[in-house]
């Protein structure tokens, strides 16, 4: 049998056991989430989770951004890194990557073989478990000098929560997964907060009120020095274009040499810390300043990093299918804005970049997703909608969309495959309007394979 093969068979054993992502669960409770029994499997594997310094990112949008943007830098350093991220865009391997390298496929199949004795003698771990473990030994295996480990969800109760880090990060928090996390800010920022380790500084992205207050006193009864990107580490916005984006970032103790900068009109000799990054939308600014931040921290932990190696490694980061432009005429604009927050953060950016532009949207989301809320904030901005499906087993219904977008009073197309609902939304498209295509992550990775694929096979293997 060859390596694909195999490597397949592999990822059917994986997928054999729970996975919490491809159905709708009720509660998000230590009876489903047991992180006893990985504390355990990491100790029969030898903790390799203990070997290399590692830099932990929770929150609800952003993290993957946070991450992409640290690993980058890191690496640019000279640093070996690992980056762990969830979910993947086209094939399982992307999430397990070395130097933005993913993991073969035949190590795939070679560690989940040497798991097989004690995965069969009737444990309990889940496929995130299973794969976050494979993880784990594989970054050991390559012997990284650090790692990036996104969680995978809530924060408190997920399997990467076995790690002790040299610092924490948390994103921007808003409602999503609630029938896991909670109805409530407070709640959710509770799951977010138990990353948050006895002594381990914890770099936060701005919040809400309600969810800063609740981090806050985490941080405080675990001892923790809590580093607040809008308080403690500033930032504003240069300028942006359909290319990049720039912007300056400070301690709170430059203040006064950023003041006498702005009084001379950018004259001084002296200015803050400047950064480009590719990643387009305002919500990039604030992730830009907290990667800044958390990566500032870390080299006061044993990770030192320069300023020009942060500059570097952001202006060439590479993160698809957030707010990606990926053709111009007409533009084509891929994002995977999952929930409400993230979808008015969309809606921003467009108006922004896109400024009165009529939106054909091509839009997708899972079962359990906040859809009216969605569509609240970009309806506005859209003139005809193409309800579709990803490949995701819990895709909702087009039929289901149709009946929701009518109620916004938007004319709708149901196009069951993505790759074909592109394909309309660029025919129906009329001069001077933009195609949209969002709602889901796989929705998004669907689109950006269909588009690449038609103008260069090689660029999708």
């Amino acid at each position: 049998m060859d390596i694909e093969a195999r490597y397949q068979d592999t990822l059917d054993y994986l997928y054999s056991f729970v996975d919490y992502s491809l159905t709708r669960q009720t509660r998000y409770s230590p009876e489903q989430f047991d992180l006893d029994r990985m504390f355990v499997f990491m100790e029969q594997i030898g903790n390799p989770q203990k070997s290399y310094p590692i830099i932990h990112v929770a929150g609800t949008k952003g993290k993957g951004s946070v991450s992409a943007m640290c690993e980058n830098a890191l690496q640019t350093a000279g640093y070996r890194v690992a980056l762990y991220t969830s979910p993947h865009l086209q094939d399982f391997a992307e999430r397990i990557q070395v130097n933005r390298k993913p993991i073969p496929h035949q190590a795939v199949v070679e560690l989940i073989d040497e798991f097989r004795p004690y995965l069969d003698a009737g444990t309990k771990l889940t496929t995130f478990e299973i794969a976050t473990a494979l993880a784990f030994l594989y970054f050991e295996r390559r012997a990284v000098d650090a790692a990036i480990i996104e969680v995978g969800l809530g924060g408190r109760l997920d399997a990467t929560n076995v790690v002790t880090p040299v610092v924490s990060v948390i994103t921007s928090l808003s409602y999503d997964h609630t029938n896991f996390l909670g109805d409530t800010l407070s709640e959710i920022a509770g799951e977010k907060g138990g990353i948050i380790k006895p002594g381990i500084p914890v770099v936060l992205a701005p919040q809400a009120e309600e969810a800063r207050l609740v981090i806050e006193r985490i941080a405080s009864e675990q001892n923790s020095p809590l580093i607040q990107v809008g308080k403690d580490y500033l930032f504003a916005e240069i300028s942006h274009s359909l290319s990049e984006q720039s912007l300056f970032v400070w301690p709170e103790s430059e203040q006064s040499l950023v003041n006498e900068y702005i009084e001379s009109a950018g004259f001084e000799e002296w200015e803050p810390t400047r950064l480009h990054i590719p990643l387009l939308g305002f919500h990039q600014i604030e992730n830009a300043a907290t990667a800044y931040a958390a990566l500032q921290t870390a080299k006061t932990r044993g990770l030192p990093i320069s300023a020009p190696d942060i500059q570097k490694g952001f202006s060439n980061v590479f993160w698809p299918g957030r707010f990606e432009i990926i053709d111009n005429v007409p533009p084509i604009v891929i994002d995977s804005a999952h929930n409400r927050y993230s979808a008015l953060k969309l809606r921003l950016a467009l108006d922004d970049y896109f400024p009165g532009r009529p939106v054909v949207l091509v839009f997708g989301a899972s079962e359990d997703k906040d859809v009216d809320g969605m569509f609240a904030e970009l309806m506005p901005r859209v003139h005809h909608v193409i309800a579709t499906r990803s490949y995701h087993p819990r895709s909702m219904d087009p039929e289901h969309l149709r009946t929701l977008a009518h109620r916004f009073g938007r004319p709708v197309l149901v196009v069951e495959e993505v790759s074909d609902a592109l394909d309309e939304a660029l025919r129906i498209a009329g001069e001077g309007e933009l195609v949209l295509v969002t709602g889901s992550l796989f929705v998004a990775a669907g689109a950006r394979h269909t588009w690449y694929n038609q103008i260069d096979p090689l660029l999708t293997e």
